[in-house]
């Protein structure tokens, strides 16, 4: 029986390619025969190089001509636009004899809330918007949540109970103040472990002098399967919008998602894990950005700085 070759496009970031999981899954484990490929940047290789769903990545370097020429041997069936931007629409036009299906961004909708503080954005998670995406194919939400596959070499082991805190984000309009997450790890009992990369060990190192042992320092000493690793293991983990977030929704953890310039009804909240979100609503500049900002457009942050920590 002849295989029908799917390209799914998603070149960034962490938590969006991570969100498109159940498209990946539900194509490959529902359409007859499905040969599943997924095209993302070289940056980007550790978030399909596991997944058992994806057949074949196709990893985008510096030449975007070469990478097209190189997909068009591929003589696809179906392109599954998931990204929808300029990059994405350079390549289905190219491939113009490929039947594509676009994913739809509703970018004016996200405008209207940005700068007209206008809520137009339908009650949908993001990741039910993707398979929306595939649904006249015949592919439906499974409801088995998101994936995330962490390789034996990268597995941890930690023997002790603690909660994990991924202190950092993308922008700084998504991270709380280095006082506040002080703050917060003065309200938990019990050790804490800090996550995040090499940019957010000043920021650790501030909280070790204060809280001490009551820390396990883990920024810029683990790589993201290695953080997905202690994540897995940790009773709840408290995050910003970021990408550990959403690995943390694969896992099935608890997650306590902390809020900044950015709204939850974008759609990409925790998915399908148990979840509560911590954000200021009493400001009314926000949300300021759909993603974020390297400082407070008005000076005053006033959404993480006047954020309510009571949880």
């Amino acid at each position: 029986m002849k295989k029908t070759k799917f390209l799914i496009l998603r070149f960034s970031s962490i938590g969006d390619i991570i969100l498109t999981t159940p498209v990946t899954r539900c194509i490959k484990t529902q359409y007859p025969n499905a040969e599943v490929h997924f095209a993302t940047k070289e940056s980007f290789k550790v978030l399909v190089e596991n997944n058992p769903y994806i057949d074949r990545y196709h990893l985008l370097g510096k030449s975007l001509n070469e990478f097209i020429e190189n997909l068009h041997t591929e003589k696809f069936d179906y392109i599954i636009d998931l990204h929808n931007n300029l990059r994405t629409s350079i390549i289905k036009l190219r491939l113009f004899s490929v039947k594509s299906f676009s994913f739809d961004k509703l970018n004016f909708k996200k405008w209207l809330l940005v700068n007209l503080k206008i809520n137009q954005m339908p009650e949908v998670h993001i990741v039910d918007r993707y398979l929306e995406t595939v649904k006249s194919l015949g592919v439906k939400n499974d409801l088995n949540g998101l994936d995330y596959f962490i390789p034996e070499k990268d597995k941890i082991e930690i023997n002790e109970a603690y909660i994990a805190y991924a202190i950092g984000g993308q922008h700084f309009t998504k991270k709380l103040p280095t006082s506040k997450i002080i703050e917060v790890c003065l309200k938990i009992e019990g050790i804490i472990m800090l996550l995040g990369g090499k940019e957010d060990i000043p920021v650790a190192e501030e909280i070790v002098k204060v809280l001490g042992d009551k820390i396990i320092n883990a920024c810029g000493k683990y790589n993201l399967n290695q953080s997905a690793s202690l994540i897995k293991q940790a009773e709840y983990i408290i995050t910003h919008d970021t990408g550990l977030m959403h690995i943390a929704s694969a896992l099935k953890k608890k997650v306590i998602s902390i809020w900044g310039n950015t709204v939850p009804e974008f759609g990409m909240y925790p998915y399908l894990t148990e979840f509560s979100i911590i954000e200021n609503k009493e400001v009314s500049c926000r949300p300021c950005s759909k993603i974020g900002y390297d400082k407070c457009p008005k000076g005053h942050f006033k959404c993480m700085n006047e954020l309510n920590l009571d949880f």
